[in-house]
């Protein structure tokens, strides 16, 4: 039985997790959860996940929720190729860039809390756009000169075979991207991406290259 998908091509999260399963070589398949229509508010998907986000992974045998917790998961149950470095220092590092993206940066930024903005501060497309550039640059700042100064960092965030920092990492960058962020103040967080870009696992994951996409994007 294929793994399942819930999510939404342009979701972060849900980015995330289809990098982390093409780098597994899972075999998955997705339901579109169109997030600009509210389908994460629907009954049907309350009943999957109650909270009402993306991405949940149906294994076939259980149901997960939360895209760092579901990585992990993958990680520990399929452990090549492995996603951690193997010392605990090296996954400290990891972890702490990639917690950087997820807990600084991602949750003032992500569709819930930008449609508040605009919804319930009558925050207009300007205003929304600036809040988002201040806490992306504010995060990259960090980012980069913690991948910058650090002799750990290789071809990507730690040595040279992607894991969970990349994992992290190129979703946020095409994210900044779309809300015209530039990278070239940025140039390790820049090289890095181009990198991901060009490794088949990540190329097939992005939102771009999404079934649904031609018809949302």
């Amino acid at each position: 039985m294929k793994m399942k998908i819930y999510g939404y091509f342009r979701s972060s999260a849900a980015f995330r997790l289809r990098i982390a399963l093409n780098l597994k070589n899972l075999d998955h398949e997705t339901e579109l959860i169109n997030l600009q229509a509210g389908d994460q508010f629907s009954t049907s998907f309350k009943i999957i996940n109650p909270q009402g986000r993306v991405p949940v992974l149906d294994t076939g045998l259980d149901v997960l929720i939360q895209s760092m917790a579901i990585i992990e998961y993958l990680d520990e149950s399929y452990n090549d190729p492995p996603l951690f470095p193997q010392s605990s220092a090296g996954r400290a590092r990891v972890k702490g860039i990639a917690q950087v993206i997820s807990c600084d940066i991602h949750p003032l930024n992500n569709l819930a809390v930008l449609n508040y903005l605009r919804e319930n501060l009558n925050a207009n497309d300007v205003a929304v756009e600036k809040w988002y550039q201040h806490w992306v640059k504010q995060g990259f700042d960090g980012v980069e000169k913690l991948l910058a100064l650090s002799k750990d960092t290789g071809m990507y965030c730690h040595g040279d075979e992607p894991g969970f920092a990349d994992i992290c990492l190129i979703p946020q960058v095409f994210n900044a991207l779309r809300f015209k962020i530039s990278v070239k103040e940025y140039p390790t967080i820049e090289r890095i991406y181009n990198t991901c870009m060009e490794h088949r696992d990540f190329y097939r994951a992005h939102p771009m290259e999404q079934p649904e996409a031609k018809n949302l994007a």
